[in-house]
């Protein structure tokens, strides 16, 4: 049976995945914007994200969530984390039961900590929910270059099934049952991200870079064993593979704000002028939160969390992280 997707979210990292699926599945995806819906119907092109890039010609655009989600048969949602919760309770009328609900969000709630699985589950008790993940930037796997992600399900059938949605020739997807592992690092990669760009704007150098990052996996690797993901997702494809591609990538947004805040620009006038959502900024006073009551120590996630929400400098932050006691690299804490 040829299964129908039904994926929203309108941006960078939806239009890509929904244009994947197309080549396996129909496939529909929901965008507010009457401009997006047009230029993909009309033009196979979602110029406002992805200027330039082609879409595949059978994907199709609606305005309608129900005309997205009545028939489909997997759901799949690309919406920004602070405004998950609304989307998913209105289209709550619309997804048939037992449906199979795949998030490609990698970012956590405000307020409740939650992650995108977590809020869906809430929302949809009775539904299979899982999450695609990995070292994805939108605009390479368009053009054709090769990735790999990660589908992270409980239910193994469910996930090998949903392989064949997503996967084409150049874009491998592999199963994992750590869904809160998987989940975790795509969401806290993004503030490493922060201050690897953060010291890149700075004017830091490469030795640098390579410590932030190693110091940043084994920050977000602790947290994320605390909160209940396997130590060896941490080492994979959603956890050190996804940090490499956003940390060091010139693609990345998360990235690029850390860039322009190592050059001592405000975070409010950096996000003013983008087009497209940096999760990390968001999910950087979660990250503080969890690692409090977690009681596991993330200094680089607190400096950028310091940067971006408390006007201290990226310069104080890395003097701040200099002061920090250097133990064993082995040591838990």
């Amino acid at each position: 049976m040829e299964l129908k997707i039904g994926l929203l979210g309108g941006g960078s990292w939806g239009t890509t995945v929904a244009s994947l699926t197309s080549r396996n599945c129909p496939t529909t995806i929901w965008a507010r914007d009457i401009d997006t819906v047009n230029d993909i119907n009309k033009n196979h092109r979602n110029e406002k994200y992805l200027p330039g890039l082609q879409l595949h010609e059978s994907l199709k655009a609606s305005q309608s969530l129900e005309e997205t989600l009545r028939t489909a048969d997997v759901v799949v949602v690309g919406i920004p984390s602070q405004n998950c919760r609304s989307v998913m309770e209105e289209a709550k009328s619309y997804i048939r039961p037992w449906v199979p609900i795949v998030s490609l969000t990698k970012g956590l709630e405000q307020g409740t900590k939650m992650r995108m699985t977590e809020i869906i589950e809430s929302i949809y008790p009775q539904h299979p929910v899982g999450v695609l993940t990995g070292p994805n930037l939108a605009k390479e796997i368009l053009q054709g270059q090769a990735a790999a992600a990660v589908i992270a399900m409980v239910d193994a059938n469910i996930a090998t099934a949903l392989q064949q949605v997503f996967r084409t020739g150049l874009f491998r997807v592999y199963t994992n049952d750590d869904v809160i592992g998987c989940e975790l690092a795509g969401a806290l990669k993004n503030v490493i991200a922060i201050a690897v760009g953060m010291g890149d704007g700075a004017g830091a150098g490469d030795n640098t870079r390579s410590a932030v990052i190693t110091r940043g996996l084994a920050e977000l690797s602790r947290l994320g064993i605390a909160m209940g993901g396997k130590p060896s997702t941490f080492a994979g494809l959603a956890g050190m593979g996804d940090l490499i591609a956003t940390c060091t990538s010139p693609l990345s947004r998360n990235r690029y704000v850390g860039i322009q805040l190592g050059k001592g620009r405000s975070i409010h006038d950096i996000i003013a002028e983008m087009s497209m959502v940096a999760e990390g900024v968001k999910t950087c006073s979660v990250v503080a939160e969890l690692a409090d009551h977690y009681h596991v120590e993330m200094p680089i996630s607190q400096e950028v969390n310091k940067v971006v929400n408390e006007a201290v400098t990226a310069r104080m932050a890395f003097r701040g992280l200099l002061g920090t006691k250097t133990r064993s690299e082995a040591d838990p804490g």
